[in-house]
């Protein structure tokens, strides 16, 4: 059997449809800081290591996002339930203002200031380490400061194939 030709031009059409066979969580990322509130819908999270606990957090840099995140210096990951998908597209649609997605749900503090969601399954209050620029993003280096954990029933809400799934909690995969 032949492998396919691996001479494929990798441009940018490509590799967006290649990683949207790469399903991942649906995280709010929120900040405040002199400028106000800021947040976004990002899919790109990672934990980086657990001692100390420090998670990677990748967003445009020519977003007004980014600039308000290394303002602040603080962000905090929300890692949304699959109930919360309006407000998820919410914070995705650059149409909406500031007001209007803040205004959509419940929130409170812990460490930072950073704005932590309430029903979100997870939520982890950073601050910003270092900031490491690659092509089109920022990759932002965040100790978790403080966490808080909602409700271990919530089904979870990620993004594959370019559309918003629910992966039902308590349902693991059968070999």
């Amino acid at each position: 059997m032949a492998l396919p030709d691996a001479s494929m031009t990798i441009d940018k059409q490509n590799y967006r449809q290649a990683m949207s066979s790469l399903g991942s969580a649906v995280n709010i990322v929120t900040s405040a800081g002199a400028s106000g509130p800021a947040g976004c819908t990002v899919s790109s999270v990672c934990s980086v290591t657990d001692e100390p606990p420090t998670l990677l957090v990748c967003i445009n840099r020519e977003s007004r996002n980014a600039a308000a995140f290394r303002e602040a210096g603080a962000l905090c990951v929300n890692i949304a339930n699959a109930d919360q998908q309006a407000l998820a597209q919410r914070f995705a649609d650059k149409a909406v203002s500031v007001e209007q997605r803040f205004g959509a749900a419940t929130w409170r503090t812990l460490h930072t200031g950073a704005p932590v969601l309430d029903g979100a399954l997870a939520s982890l209050d950073c601050s910003i380490e270092s900031v490491i620029t690659v092509g089109t993003h920022d990759l932002f280096l965040c100790a978790v400061k403080a966490l808080h954990s909602g409700s271990e029933d919530g089904d979870a809400l990620i993004y594959f194939g370019r559309r918003f799934h629910r992966l039902a909690a308590g349902r693991p995969a059968t070999p």
